[in-house]
This record gives C-alpha cells, sequence and structure tokens, in this order.
C-alpha cells in the first residue's frame, strides 16, 4: 500500500509566525555584527545575543564562528563555552548548562521531522546539555535528548537518546560507560 503525500500543502503549512520570521531576518541581517568581531569581545557577542532574546549567564565565552539559528531559543548558564563552527540549530529550545562546554564542530539540532506523519511537519523538541557537561568536538546531539550533568560526550559521538549524569557517550550510535 502506497501513501499519497500532499507535498504543495505541506510546503504551504505555515510554522512559524511573522513575528517570528521578522526576527529571523533581523538576526540573519545581524550575522556579520556577530561573525567578524574579534574573537577576544565575548561580552558583545553575548550583548547581541541577549538584544535577540537569548537568556545568557556571566562569563560566558561563545566564539564568533558559532552558528547560532533562532538566538531567543537558547539559554546558557554561567562560566559555558560555546567552541569555533559550534552549531546550535535552536528550532526548539537549546540549554547549556553553567560551567558546560561544546565544544568545535559540535552540533546541538533541535528540530526534527514527524516520521509517523506522511506530511512530515516539523518538530521543535528542546535539547538540555547539563551543568559542567562536556559535548566534545565533532559530537552531535538530536531533537529531545538531555545530556546529564557532568557527562562528556565523546568526540563524533551521535547521542539520539539521553546520556545520563556522571556517565560518558561514545560512538554511533551512542554507546554509554561508566567513566573511569
Amino acid at each position: 500500500m502506497t501513501m499519497q503525500v500532499d507535498v504543495t500543502a505541506n510546503r504551504k503549512q505555515r510554522d512559524w509566525s511573522y513575528r517570528a520570521l521578522l526576527g529571523r531576518v533581523l538576526w540573519g541581517l545581524c550575522q556579520p555584527l556577530f561573525r567578524f568581531s574579534p574573537r577576544v569581545f565575548w561580552g558583545w557577542r553575548v550583548w547581541l545575543l541577549r538584544a535577540f532574546g537569548a537568556q545568557i549567564g556571566a562569563d560566558v565565552h561563545i566564539y564568533p564562528t558559532v552558528r547560532i539559528t533562532i538566538p531567543w531559543h537558547l539559554k546558557i548558564g554561567d562560566q559555558a563555552a560555546i567552541g569555533d563552527r559550534a552549531i546550535l540549530y535552536a528550532l526548539g529550545r537549546i540549554e547549556v548548562g553553567a560551567r558546560a562546554t561544546v565544544s568545535q564542530h559540535a552540533h546541538l539540532c533541535a528540530g526534527s521531522h514527524d516520521l509517523t506523519d506522511a506530511s512530515r511537519p516539523l518538530l521543535r523538541e528542546p535539547i538540555r546539555i547539563g551543568s559542567d557537561a562536556w559535548v566534545c568536538a565533532d559530537a552531535f546531539v538530536g531533537a529531545g535528548v538531555r545530556i546529564g550533568d557532568a557527562a562528556v560526550l565523546g568526540a563524533r559521538a551521535v547521542a539520539m537518546k539521553d546520556l545520563p549524569a556522571r556517565m560518558t557517550g561514545i560512538g554511533n550510535p551512542m554507546y554509554v560507560r561508566l567513566r573511569p
């Protein structure tokens, strides 16, 4: 049995309010102010993100090459760091706890599609990175995933399910093991 999908109707479906679309356009226009700021201008980038509704704690380091889709869906705790070329695809809420690190080239993807529905509607599931957690280089965190406090998601690991607190997740698919 084949399932018919009305592609035209799916494309016409509005997932975003006009206010959200305007915000995304304005954020896109401000990208050069973020991206081409000197590396040590941590405060400037934090100020710019806060101007767009992000909730960001004190002493946060966000590198200028970080790609953030929707800043008003972002909450970052005190003393956290987001490394070079990390992607925060914040279609849904992304929370990064205090003193957490999201390393270079990591990808936090808070958006997906409902594969059980033929029209594939957008899902905006939140991601939470716990306090003192570390998402290592090139790691991927899928929509709806929670990385526990003090957990480590290893380099190039893929987390499509939760990683408990104080555990290490490695590989693809992620294998969870006790930390030594």
